[in-house]
């Protein structure tokens, strides 16, 4: 045994503190072996103990929540005897050191979350973070890394035969040393059929079923708890290997067991691998667990009791079963080609109790390892930001050029290439894909469709945490209304850089506070998700990046998609132009792009007319009165109009009155406000009126160009084909930069 000396403690990421601390708990030193157990468990990545208290604020509670967190995913009742698990994870760090490995367990690690409840995964989807792919110093890394982890995702989500239905990717060089991978994942089945990760009845067995250990991903947890430096570009050792054939096995065969009434818990073995799998499944139930590593199958020799414990090889299960049934699980394991093996039972007293050979090498309390893990209140000050509130002068000296530069660019270009390597089609339950506002899953067993979109803003959140993280609620749950469906629950991937700074802990909290408030007032609560911090390289962190993934209901019906359908149809404007600032037009895309500069705050949200406008699109678009709906975000009314013409090249006339500068009227990113077409917008607007919602009809469509007057000056006039080339092309010019 190694002994415990103080550079072995700060080599395991504990403080002096936290070790004092597991030194009461156990009232001994720590063996090596539980020394590496309580480093992953009090890990950042597993304790949450710099946001734990903080996370408290979330609602988390709604009539359609049937598990909130605390388990591998949310639940809520989607109805006629049916419940979804979903659920958002990051696999930031892994994606960094090894891109395609790294994106694949992250997908393969989230769809355990969700068949680890019952349910058969459906959908996912991705929001990813790069830095600039034409950065003069970074880029030929930074496309190296978005090709990896492109290839990565379509791999095991091809390969495993779950849809990729949609997501966003963004580009900004903060990302450069540290991008973001957060994969969300869905999944169906009875409502009366949830299982838990629970260890419960004494004396019952614990099996491990799956792939067998090996040393990859050791450390995983703590490596993911850390900030980045030179040497984090040699960890390749800390990340897992994933196998998306045999997790399709494991699927299957897990589901199989479950259907048999011999399953009383089960629980993946992710992020600190069995240690965390043990320990939490004894917790959670109020009991022990005790194991004999000698049981563990291994497909590498000589691992230590440390390593066993450690590895975060990939497709592992264990359950829990019924005393005397453990031959129903072997048989079903055996007949899918997996290993299944009794490594231990569930005992009374409450103890992680891991034997080798017979020899106790770990005995500490689950509560010490869950419970008492270290929660800290970190000092926040005020969130960092060096972006000055006034903007600069300035003139546009091309506003068709400004165009032709916004959907040329990284965030708003086509995503194309990446979506074409994913099958979103697989399983036939696709109603909408990616290139919408949202995606649409039918759900066959039910009248039901699901309705999901993934939402952040970076530069919002870096100008103002706590408004940025309102506005990213709010242009979610629009999405989700824009195709007709009622949002009603939230998961979210906090991802933040060093806690351990004042200023960016209030990052945190802040952006926390926003979101909160404004779950709370479209009434979609916060069922699970994920934080990830250290999201730092050389001490240089990423802007603040909550990212958010909101579900919706809507009767199973053919969406009406983005698309301007045919010529001659009235464009009608939900919501209004809007109005904007200087101090409020610094987030925008075109800042970013055009001026390449940072500044102001975000845009002003009037959360109760956001929800006016959210049900009075929903109204619309549920009666049929709309050809084709397109919410106003990123790029503004400009990208939007050019963003509808593009589907089927039908373009758009608009003549517009307003006193805002060209730039502005075009560009400006204020919420609160959707594109609607129509054959006629007469009922539109009676909608509109009866939530007390300003809608202007603002133009019609026409063949193949994009024009827009304001009283009477020209503002744009582009040939929608050269804009679609130019959109459609430029991810891939940039990937060959």
């Amino acid at each position: 045994m190694s002994a415990i000396t103080p550079d072995l403690i700060a080599a395991h990421q504990l403080t002096e503190g936290e070790y004092e601390k597991i030194v009461s708990l156990l009232g001994r030193e720590p063996t090596y072996t539980e020394l590496g157990i309580f480093s992953v468990m009090w890990s950042e990545h597993c304790s949450y103990k710099s946001s734990r208290i903080h996370l408290k604020k979330l609602p988390t509670r709604g009539k359609l929540v049937l598990q909130g967190p605390g388990e591998n995913a949310g639940i809520i009742d989607i109805g006629d005897g049916y419940a979804i698990a979903f659920k958002i994870e990051s696999h930031n760090h892994p994606s960094f050191i090894e891109p395609f490995q790294g994106a694949t367990t992250g997908v393969g690690g989230i769809l355990r979350d969700i068949f680890t409840m019952g349910a058969r995964p459906i959908a996912v989807m991705d929001a990813l973070r790069f830095g600039p792919l034409d950065d003069p110093e970074c880029g030929a890394r930074n496309r190296r890394i978005v090709e990896g982890v492109v290839a990565g995702i379509a791999h095991y989500g091809n390969c495993f035969g779950v849809p990729t239905v949609g997501g966003e990717t963004k580009f900004d060089p903060c990302y450069n040393g540290n991008p973001l991978v957060n994969v969300f994942a869905l999944g169906v089945f009875p409502k009366d059929k949830i299982f838990y990760g629970k260890a419960t009845g004494v004396g019952n067995p614990v099996i491990y079923v799956g792939a067998k250990t090996g040393r990859d991903g050791i450390h995983g947890a703590s490596m993911a708890s850390a900030e980045f430096t030179e040497e984090s570009k040699q960890k390749r050792p800390n990340v897992q290997v994933g196998d998306p054939f045999l997790e399709k096995l494991l699927l299957e065969a897990c589901l199989e067991a479950m259907q048999t009434g011999a399953v009383v818990g089960i629980q993946d073995m992710g992020a600190a691998g069995l240690t965390c799998s043990t320990c939490e499944m004894g917790s959670r139930a109020g009991t022990g667990i005790e194991i004999d590593l000698m049981h563990v199958p291994q497909r590498e020799t000589g691992m230590t009791p440390y390593e066993i414990m450690l590895s975060e090889s990939q497709e592992r299960m264990l359950l829990v079963a019924e005393k005397g049934r453990e031959d129903e699980i072997f048989r079903i394991f055996q007949k899918w080609g997996l290993d299944a093996a009794v490594i231990g039972q569930v005992t009374a007293d409450g103890m992680l109790r891991v034997k080798d050979h017979g020899k106790v090498v770990a005995e500490i309390p689950n509560r010490a390892l869950a419970d008492e893990a270290p929660v800290y209140d970190r000092p926040h000050t005020t969130p960092h930001r060096k972006a000055p509130m006034g903007g600069p002068e300035f003139a546009s000296q091309d506003l068709q050029q400004d165009l032709i530069a916004l959907l040329s660019s990284g965030d708003l270009c086509s995503k194309r290439w990446i979506w074409e390597q994913y099958d979103y089609l697989v399983r036939s339950n696709t109603l909408e894909g990616p290139g919408g506002d949202a995606a649409i899953i039918r759900v066959k067993e039910t009248g039901t469709s699901i309705a999901m979109a993934l939402d952040g803003n970076e530069r919002y959140c870096y100008l103002s945490p706590r408004e940025g993280a309102k506005l990213i609620i709010a242009e979610c749950c629009r999405n989700l209304s824009t195709v007709g469906a009622q949002p009603v629950a939230t998961t979210n991937n906090l991802n933040f850089g060093n806690p351990e700074r004042p200023e960016i802990m209030a990052q945190l909290v802040e952006a926390i506070e926003g979101m909160a408030e404004a779950c709370s007032f479209f009434e979609t609560p916060i069922t699970g998700g994920n934080v990830s911090l250290y999201n730092e390289t050389l001490g240089e962190g990423i802007h603040p990046t909550p990212v958010v993934g909101i579900v919706g209901l809507l009767k199973t019906m053919k969406p009406a998609g983005i698309g301007f359908k045919a010529p001659g149809r009235s464009i009608v404007l939900l919501g209004g132009l809007g109005s904007c600032d200087l101090t409020h037009f610094g987030g925008t895309q075109y800042a970013k792009v055009v001026l390449k500069q940072l500044w102001g705050m975000p845009p002003v949200l009037d959360m109760d007319y956001e929800k006016r406008v959210q049900a009075a699109i929903r109204d619309v678009v549920r009666q049929g009165l709309a050809d084709a709906a397109h919410d106003l975000s990123d790029g503004g009314l400009a990208v939007a109009l050019a963003e509808c013409g593009f589907p089927h090249g039908v373009g758009a006339e608009i003549d517009l009155d307003s006193d805002l500068r060209p730039e502005f009227l075009l560009y400006h990113e204020g919420p609160s406000r959707i594109l609607v077409s129509a054959e006629d917008a007469g009922p539109i607007l009676s909608v509109a009126a009866s939530q007390g919602v300003e809608a202007l009809v603002i133009g019609r469509t026409i063949p193949g160009r994009i024009v827009v007057k304001n009283r009477g000056r020209a503002l744009l006039d582009c040939g929608i084909d050269d804009l679609r080339t130019r959109w459609n092309t430029a991810l891939e010019t940039l990937l060959r930069a």
